[in-house]
């Protein structure tokens, strides 16, 4: 990407603006000891990035049990981390900073995310943060979620900007595939204890924190 041609950033929001993967983690493996499923908490690693939805099915898919009802299930999870992030939800580290360098450079910012409306206006509202976004897109309500571009796509074209002018800040392998299939450039910021992990090579970049993102910036565009 040349200097000239990025005109927005679009963030992703579990992870990369709020501390709250390892809630997901927790609700997601309790929820499912406690319909019976023998999964470890590392296993829960392989769902990050994908809708409520998409989990829940993902292991019903596996380990089918009675009763199923996706709804149900959903909703005692997102209960649960709603629940987490008003009471404890923390920033991750370099949001504030991040977002006030893209809103001085005139940089377009976007949120576009897998989770549902009921979180991501409790994040909003916990880091009081609504204010510095041009567009808000949850996959809720779409056909697909991550992996599947349409989240991406969508935010671009709420934006008024082509996805080749956007970078993408993920951290899942199922959120790049995203950014990557909506023909953006991304970013890559996983957790500390993934950060070797091979995987992270789909990324066009991978960064510690969001504290090195004016730095990279500065390095492919002049303003």
């Amino acid at each position: 990407m040349t200097s000239s041609h990025l005109l927005a950033i679009i963030f992703d929001m579990d992870g990369i603006l709020i501390d709250s993967e390892p809630t997901w983690q927790k609700a997601e493996f309790q929820t499912m000891r406690d319909l019976g499923l023998e999964i470890s908490f590392d296993d829960t690693l392989q769902t990050t990035g994908l809708r409520i939805d998409q989990v829940v099915s993902y292991w019903y898919q596996r380990f089918p049990w009675d009763n199923y009802d996706n709804s149900e299930v959903a909703k005692q999870i997102v209960d649960q981390v709603v629940s987490y992030i008003n009471k404890d939800g923390i920033a991750m580290t370099g949001v504030i900073s991040a977002l006030n360098y893209c809103r001085e450079r005139d940089l377009k910012i976007g949120l576009a995310t897998s989770s549902s409306h009921a979180i991501v206006d409790a994040v909003l509202n916990k880091l009081d943060i609504s204010h510095y976004f041009n567009s808000i897109q949850s996959a809720e309500h779409l056909a697909y979620g991550k992996p599947h571009p349409e989240v991406y796509l969508n935010c671009a074209l709420d934006l008024g900007v082509s996805p080749t002018e956007c970078i993408a800040v993920e951290d899942s392998f199922n959120g790049l595939v995203a950014a990557r299939a909506a023909n953006m450039q991304t970013l890559a910021i996983p957790a500390p204890e993934q950060r070797l992990e091979s995987k992270w090579i789909i990324a066009h970049q991978q960064l510690t924190d969001l504290t090195k993102l004016p730095e990279y910036l500065d390095g492919i565009r002049k303003f």
